[in-house]
């Protein structure tokens, strides 16, 4: 009981201290609030940049795979992945036949091409020649028309499915199936168009043209080294799968005995394994220099409190001389340096969390914050206020009585 009583008296005569004393306590919260509000907008940034990257991780499919002559993260001399020779569609049965978990597998062939429909032109539109299966790898679907079928990659058929982007810029107000769009100068059909996907890793899936493979190479030429875009029936099988992959992949290229593989397989988990190593460093250097913000406050809350304690001398005297304990005087000063970084931690996170939203408003950067660490962050900010007070107040309950009452 006595506890509380001390607990009471100490929070009611805190907080009439620091109503006494607005100016001082306004300063010793903006400097605590400064520290959170910076620390909650790095972290609010940082946490809404993961969440979008696992979003557009997600959108790709933990149960895909990608083989390319290039690796997606690349050790060592990048001449040795150029000389490396080019990839074919023809890996493709070879990939279907080497595991009965995989689903479906399709070539991707790329360029960048202007796409022209009447007197509208769109630069910088991604062409993608593929088949029929990468509808069911990519999970695209379709919302006008139809998608590319087997009978237009026998045929080298002329048609075309567009991207929802470009459906909307080059066809205002119109239907675009049946239409005809000029691929850099060549006609195509319009058979199809995709509902919106928005930019995944960077990539505008709006903005994409998919023809006939064979068409592709049939216009493009077959220079290019395509990617095989492969579907595993289920997460849990991707690793099994890949290690299916690689020497059906080595004997299909004729790859010698010996010789390091010239070919990767390539998983979106090192996507995201090399985007942390990416963001790690960068997320400790910025909530360090919150950390040191913060750190920066408590020192201030501890100078303000010992001031506090100089200009309290006699007040502190006077209750020890009527009976109060040195616990009671600790809790009291320790309740006040609580309660100021407390609300200073309460208007630091309202300011950090509106910031954090600013930024991803007016900059493509994400934000977004988890209640858990708008909690932790007002609560560290309390810790770091009673631990930069614990000083102030021993220094107050060890004053001598005596001498507390002679000061001036």
């Amino acid at each position: 009981m006595s506890f509380r009583v001390d607990v009471w008296e100490g929070g009611r005569i805190a907080l009439f201290s620091l109503r006494s004393n607005r100016m001082r306590t306004v300063l010793t919260t903006v400097g605590i609030g400064v520290g959170v509000c910076t620390l909650l907008a790095i972290v609010g940034i940082i946490q809404g940049i993961n969440r979008s990257f696992e979003d557009q991780l997600a959108q790709i499919g933990a149960n895909t795979l990608q083989v390319s002559k290039f690796p997606w993260t690349m050790h060592g001399d990048w001449w040795t992945y150029r000389n490396r020779k080019n990839l074919s569609a023809d890996l493709v049965e070879p990939i279907l036949q080497a595991s009965e978990h995989v689903v479906a597998a399709a070539p991707l062939y790329f360029d960048r091409i202007e796409t022209r429909f009447l007197d509208r032109r769109m630069g910088s539109v991604t062409a993608i020649g593929t088949t029929p299966d990468y509808a069911i790898i990519s999970s695209q679907t379709v919302d006008r028309g139809r998608f590319l079928t087997e009978a237009d990659i026998d045929a080298r058929a002329h048609v075309a499915v567009i991207g929802a982007e470009v459906a909307r810029s080059l066809f205002p107000g119109l239907d675009p199936v049946g239409h005809r769009v000029l691929l850099e100068g060549r006609p195509y059909r319009v058979v199809g168009t995709l509902e919106s996907k928005g930019i995944i890793l960077g990539e505008n899936q709006d903005t994409i043209v998919m023809i006939p493979y064979r068409s592709f190479q049939e216009q493009f030429g077959k220079r290019f080294s395509p990617n095989i875009a492969v579907s595993v029936d289920s997460p849990d099988n991707v690793l099994k799968v890949v290690d299916q992959l690689t020497p059906a992949l080595r004997r299909a290229r004729n790859t010698p005995p010996g010789e390091p593989d010239d070919f990767a397989v390539n998983r979106p988990e090192q996507l995201a394994n090399m985007y942390s190593q990416l963001t790690g460093a960068l997320y400790g250097a910025a909530t360090g220099v919150g950390l040191i913000t913060l750190l920066v406050g408590g020192i201030g809350i501890m100078n303000i409190m010992l001031v506090s304690v100089r200009e309290r001398t006699r007040e502190i005297g006077v209750r020890r001389a009527l009976g109060a304990r040195k616990r009671t005087i600790i809790l009291q000063f320790l309740m006040e340096a609580a309660s100021v970084s407390a609300v200073g931690g309460a208007l630091g996170t309202v300011v950090g969390l509106g910031l954090a939203k600013t930024v991803s408003l007016i900059t493509p950067l994400a934000a977004s914050v988890e209640p858990l660490t708008v909690a932790l962050g007002v609560g560290f900010a309390a810790m770091v206020g009673l631990l930069f007070g614990i000083w102030p107040a021993a220094r107050a309950a060890n004053l001598d009585p005596v001498e507390a009452l002679r000061h001036d």
